[in-house]
């Protein structure tokens, strides 16, 4: 298993996955990315979607790249301090626990 699987499987048994989604959401809307996303999308559709032929997936394939190198290093770095906040406290909650078993 990857780190980022073993995070991700963790942070889906804490419940903490939900925070961090709803994190990331709320500061992609605040510094414009999703409306640049959006954008990108009507300009792509615009220019190859005229006879309906351009499917979601194609859309999702050509836009997934593009969309990942617009997200703000900012953002990217307070998920990831994020991430290592919730890892850390549950690195400290299983030691205090391991001392209270332990006489």
């Amino acid at each position: 298993m990857t780190v980022s699987a073993a995070v991700d499987q963790y942070t889906v048994l804490t419940g903490d996955r939900s925070k961090i989604k709803d994190l990331l959401c709320s500061r992609l809307t605040e510094c414009g990315w999703r409306d640049e996303v959006r954008l990108m999308c009507r300009t792509i559709l615009l220019e190859k979607g005229t006879n309906n032929s351009f499917t979601v997936e194609q859309l999702i394939t050509e836009v997934t790249p593009k969309a990942r190198t617009l997200v703000p290093d900012a953002v990217k770095k307070e998920l990831l301090m994020k991430i290592r906040t919730i890892l850390t406290e549950n690195e400290e909650e299983e030691a205090d626990e391991e001392m209270e078993e332990d006489p």
